[in-house]
């Protein structure tokens, strides 16, 4: 198949690197019109640049801290404008925060992974609502992780956060179903996923990054950690018209990792 997004306009945040970047070229490949947002501008200037070489016209960068409301509201005016619409918002950009124990975590590093991992993802519902209705067919995909699901020690910002995101996805998707829009929300949940997000455990395993990703694959009931294009083949799908009765549900890119 080709084309799956084809006609199609979605804004991505966190897309200078690792899963967003992956989820930003697959979406471009298949036919969609992508805004590219992250407060690295260069990076995505420059994946943009990328996009636009082979496909002229379908991709745009924008400088964005997804904490601060009054740019969510200036990047989604600048995307409307560059791509005609807006009808998939990717809620990607996220933080891990630091690993501690409860009696060593502070508030500030709490409050600084609440307001990426969390408080991003409702500015970004609550200003590109009104026009993912207006294109009549929306759809919002959130970036949670199996950490939303489980919890493990020394992760009590991140589980916390991505419990949040996994929670208010399903609430975003009743809402938008009992008003009769035609706009869907599910939650992805990907486990160790080869992007540089896994940098604390190579520190741990002394910079060792064959090592750290051995010790998490072990885990894993298929003994490897993912790639970005297994977390994008699933954003794909539920950006496409191809899970038109798909919402509120969590999709676990895990390798069996939670089925055990």
């Amino acid at each position: 198949m080709s084309g799956r997004v084809a006609g199609k306009a979605a804004l991505i945040t966190g897309a200078a690197g690792g899963l967003g970047q992956a989820m930003a070229r697959m979406l471009a490949r298949e036919g969609a019109r992508v805004a590219l947002t992250d407060m690295n501008f260069e990076g995505v200037e420059a994946l943009a640049a990328e996009i636009n070489a082979d496909r002229p016209g379908t991709a745009f960068a924008f400088a964005h801290d997804v904490t601060d409301e009054g740019q969510w509201a200036s990047v989604i005016a600048q995307g409307l404008e560059a791509m005609g619409g807006l009808s998939i918002l990717i809620n990607n950009a996220g933080i891990g925060g630091e690993l501690t124990w409860v009696e060593q975590d502070t508030l500030e590093n709490w409050r600084r992974v609440q307001a990426v991992n969390v408080e991003s993802i409702m500015l970004g519902c609550k200003h590109a609502m009104p026009h993912l209705r207006a294109s009549g067919a929306g759809s919002i995909v959130n970036i949670s992780s199996v950490a939303g699901l489980a919890a493990a020690p020394g992760m009590g910002a991140y589980n916390a956060t991505k419990a949040a995101v996994w929670m208010y996805t399903k609430t975003i998707a009743l809402e938008a179903a009992k008003a009769g829009w035609n706009v869907r929300c599910n939650s992805v949940h990907p486990v160790f996923i080869r992007t540089p997000i896994l940098d604390p455990f190579v520190a741990m395993a002394g910079g060792d990054e064959t090592l750290a990703h051995e010790k998490l694959a072990r885990g894993i009931p298929l003994k490897r950690i993912g790639e970005p294009d297994d977390v994008a083949y699933c954003v794909l799908y539920l950006a496409s018209d191809e899970s038109k009765f798909v919402t509120g549900a969590e999709f676990k890119i895990d390798g069996g990792m939670l089925a055990q």
